[in-house]
């Protein structure tokens, strides 16, 4: 079956970012607990590449098809499907945010990110824009799903702050969905 890359997000309405998500139909790997477990010899780089026994994985819908198995477990990060889970390496977070859109319509603002594997995932109290690191190395994310997350590019770490700026919260934060979310950690100014 033929993949059809979502458009562009800057194109998108929220109802259409919306139905892009729920025509992702991933599988339930939530409720999967096989007892068979082993070393899948994949890692995801801090920059998002996926690599298998050290080669990087170039196909982009193998990596499509490898995110929708994961899931974060308080031992790591394992790939999961009902016979087996095998675990996997990441640097960092397991995805990429490369992409980001502030969508105002009737009166509902939302932000909403497009990932490195073609996801869109919306700001909102149970997908939080979360802040780690510091000063010197601040990092941003936005949660994806079940304790997975996308480290904010570069290109979108500064978008997300130019949004915030001309909102002008003190401290710097973001709206979306109804709810606030500080771009600097507690004591940052």
């Amino acid at each position: 079956m033929p993949y059809d890359v979502p458009p562009d997000l800057a194109g998108m309405t929220l109802a259409e970012v919306a139905e892009a998500v729920a025509a992702r139909k991933l599988p339930p790997v939530s409720q999967w607990n096989p007892e068979n477990t082993g070393e899948s010899g994949m890692r995801i780089a801090a920059d998002g590449r996926w690599y298998h026994e050290g080669s990087p994985i170039t196909r982009d819908a193998m990596v499509r098809a490898f995110s929708g198995l994961l899931r974060r477990e308080v031992d790591g990060f394992w790939l999961v499907v009902p016979y087996q889970k095998l675990s996997i390496e990441v640097e960092d977070a397991p995805f990429v945010a490369t992409d980001v859109r502030v969508h105002e319509e009737d009166g509902r603002r939302a932000i909403t990110f497009r990932l490195n594997t073609d996801e869109f995932v919306t700001a909102d109290a149970d997908h939080p824009i979360v802040v780690r690191g510091d000063a010197e190395t601040p990092a941003i994310y936005a949660t994806v799903r079940d304790g997975l997350e996308a480290r904010l590019d570069r290109s979108t770490y500064a978008q997300l702050a130019e949004i915030a700026i001309a909102e002008g919260h003190d401290p710097l934060a973001v709206t979306s969905c109804d709810e606030r979310f500080a771009l600097l950690r507690k004591g940052e100014a």
